[in-house]
C-alpha cells in the first residue's frame, strides 16, 4: 500500500466517500436554511433616521450621504481602514477589496456599493488605481461619520466600541482589534426620499463573507428580491429581481 509522507484526509473507497459525502450535504443543506433564516431576521431589524448631516470628499467634490446613494433605494458603505497619516491602506481591506466579484447585480437591486475612510481624497485616489478598483471612494475626513459608526475610535471624541462592545468589554474579552485607532466594517442605509436610515452594520469576521452581490444584498432590507424569499410583514411592494 502506498503511503503518504504529508499531513492528509483519510484515503477511502468510491463508496466510503460518498456516504461521507451525504451525510456533510445533509449539514450543508440545514447551513443553507439557517442562513436564509438569520436573512430574514436581518430583513425585519428595524432602522434608526440619520439626523447628522455627514459630508464626504467624493468624485465630485462635497457628497452628502443621501448623495452616496446615487439615486438608489439602498447604500452599502464598506468602512476601509486608512487613517490620514498612512501611505497607503489597510492589508486586511485591501485584500478584502481585491476579493470582490461583479457587482452588477446591485445596480439592478436598486443598490449602491461604497468605500469610505478617512485618508484625504487624494491619497483614497491614488491608492484605487494602484490597486485598478471600480469602486467608488470618499473620504470621510473632517466628518464624525467614522467615529459615529465606530470605526475609529478616540475617546477624545466619542466612548469606544467596536463590535457592539464597550471598552471594558473589548479589554475583559482580550479581544484582538483597535481600542484606538482605526477598524474595519460594512454598513447599510436605507432610504425613503430624503431621509436616510441606518439599517445594519457588521464588523471584525462578519464582513469575511461579504465579498460578492448576492452576499451583499442578503445584508440589505430588500435581500435578493427573488421568489424565494420571506417578504418581511407590512412589505406587500417589495421589489422582486429575476
Amino acid at each position: 500500500m502506498t503511503t503518504y509522507d504529508v499531513p492528509h484526509p483519510p484515503i477511502v473507497s468510491r463508496e466510503q466517500w460518498l456516504v461521507a459525502r451525504k451525510k456533510l450535504l445533509a449539514q450543508e443543506k440545514e447551513l443553507t436554511r439557517q442562513y436564509d433564516r438569520v436573512n430574514a431576521v436581518r430583513r425585519r431589524l428595524p432602522m434608526v433616521r440619520i439626523e447628522k448631516n455627514y459630508m464626504f470628499e467624493g468624485p465630485g467634490g462635497e457628497e452628502s450621504l443621501l448623495d452616496l446613494f446615487q439615486g438608489r433605494r439602498q447604500l452599502l458603505v464598506y468602512h476601509f481602514m486608512f487613517d490620514p497619516s498612512w501611505e497607503k491602506g489597510c492589508p486586511g481591506c485591501t485584500a478584502y477589496a481585491n476579493s470582490i466579484g461583479d457587482l452588477s447585480l446591485l445596480d439592478k437591486c436598486d443598490t449602491t456599493f461604497v468605500m469610505v475612510s478617512r485618508a484625504p481624497r487624494s491619497k483614497l485616489e491614488a491608492y484605487k488605481e494602484r490597486q485598478g478598483w471600480p469602486f467608488t471612494w470618499v473620504s470621510s475626513l473632517g466628518s464624525e461619520f467614522n467615529y459615529d459608526f465606530h470605526v475609529t475610535n478616540d475617546e477624545k471624541i466619542a466612548p469606544v466600541e467596536y463590535n457592539y462592545r464597550n471598552k471594558a468589554d473589548l479589554e475583559a474579552n482580550n479581544v484582538p482589534n483597535a481600542i484606538t485607532g482605526e477598524e474595519h466594517g460594512l454598513s447599510v442605509f436605507f432610504r425613503i426620499g430624503e431621509h436616510v436610515f441606518h439599517t445594519y452594520s457588521a464588523y471584525a469576521r462578519g464582513t469575511e463573507a461579504l465579498a460578492n452581490a448576492r452576499a451583499l444584498l442578503d445584508v440589505t432590507p430588500y435581500g435578493r428580491q427573488q421568489d424565494f424569499e420571506e417578504s418581511p410583514p407590512g412589505w406587500p411592494q417589495r421589489p422582486t429581481y429575476g
